[in-house]
């Protein structure tokens, strides 16, 4: 595999470099985006087909459900990922079509899970499938599309795509638990924050790209670099969500503010700035988190939005002063500076100048 110039000048370029605003807007970015996925839209379009199929069922709810959760949008980033992976690594076959699809339905079918979990009514903007439908029919088309998802990676008959596959299921669900364990705990380390984000968030990408590449003829150490793009990808995608939640509302993010805390997940702003916080401040920090779990059982999981008790403001202003979402934000950066690293051997072209562009894109993003 021989590294094009464009890869040859990355692997001397430091994070910082990358992301200068000077250098490289959001909005070029967007529009290398935009380039990108019309140019895969005609596979997009077959994988949209595949997705509306899978979702056909005798029960009416599953129907519903499955054209409510596919209509309200999303970006559709992991299927794209599989079509991109797989022509980056010399596939353009049909099997990426159905293979792309069934990793879309298994995150739609987390997504499920997670509102259930996280006792959230609204999904990007919209009401949840259990806040429509409630938890116990909301798990179960879950459930389907689970099953759904699993028949395709099965029909296609590669173990070593199923065995990935089945990784990625166990991670999710090892993650969601490790993050309940530590549910309000301002003693939550970095390194059982890194242990849950990447469960939760990276593996899935790191699946996609992995089950993409397993679709070329590639060696392990190929395949195993476009899996390790995936998954600081991933990382770096949530650590960005986490520095979104301190600015989030339902118009931009399609979630009420502070809605993290109220769910009592500590993510790295907020354990950044405790590390750095006085002794003082880091038990008020400790006080509305205790208020915020009481109520959170008193209200079957989740604290109220509103409560007058949760001075969560409060604690976003401890995270702006110490910093907690900038140097969050240099993390995810350093991230995708590791993730562009990982495939800059692959010869340069279409498919790897769009990966760079989605890499980048995924941390300058506002929503």
């Amino acid at each position: 595999m021989t590294p094009g110039l464009g890869a040859a000048r990355l692997l001397v370029m430091s994070s910082s470099t990358l992301f200068d605003s000077a250098n490289e807007s959001t909005s070029s970015l967007e529009e290398s985006l935009g380039r990108a996925f019309q140019r895969i839209g005609p596979a997009m379009e077959l994988v949209e087909v595949a997705l509306r199929d899978t979702v056909e069922s005798r029960s009416q709810v599953v129907g519903d459900a499955g054209k409510h959760l596919l209509d309200s949008g999303g970006k559709r980033l992991r299927p794209a990922l599989v079509i991109l992976a797989a022509e980056l690594c010399g596939y353009t076959g049909p099997r990426r079509i159905e293979l792309a699809a069934a990793l879309e339905l298994l995150h739609t079918a987390t997504l499920v899970h997670d509102d259930v979990v996280d006792l959230a009514d609204v999904r990007r903007g919209r009401p949840s499938a259990n806040a429509i439908w409630g938890n116990r029919r909301a798990v179960l088309a879950g459930d389907f599309f689970y099953g759904r998802a699993s028949s395709i990676v099965i029909q296609d008959g590669n173990l070593a795509i199923v065995e990935s596959y089945a990784e990625a299921i166990r991670l999710l669900a090892e993650g969601e638990l490790l993050q309940l364990e530590r549910s309000f705990d301002v003693d939550i380390t970095e390194r059982h924050y890194y242990e849950v984000i990447e469960r939760k968030s990276a593996a899935l990408l790191a699946t996609c790209c992995e089950i993409g590449s397993l679709l070329g003829d590639v060696t392990r150490t190929e395949r195993n670099r476009i899996s390790e793009f995936g998954k600081q990808l991933g990382t770096a995608f949530q650590l960005k969500d986490d520095c979104l939640d301190y600015a989030a509302d339902l118009e931009t993010m399609g979630k009420a503010p502070f809605a993290d805390l109220r769910e009592g997940k500590i993510t790295l702003p907020l354990i950044l700035t405790l590390k750095r916080a006085r002794v003082a401040e880091k038990d008020h920090v400790a006080s509305v988190l205790k208020t915020a779990a009481r109520l959170a059982d008193e209200h079957g999981g989740k604290a109220p939005e509103g409560a007058p008790e949760l001075e969560f403001e409060e604690i976003a202003a401890l995270v702006d002063r110490y910093h907690g979402v900038a140097d969050t934000q240099k993390r995810a950066e350093e991230h995708i500076g590791r993730a562009l690293e990982a495939i800059a051997p692959f010869p340069d072209g279409p498919a790897k100048e769009a990966l760079f562009a989605a890499a980048k894109f995924s941390v300058l993003r506002d929503r």
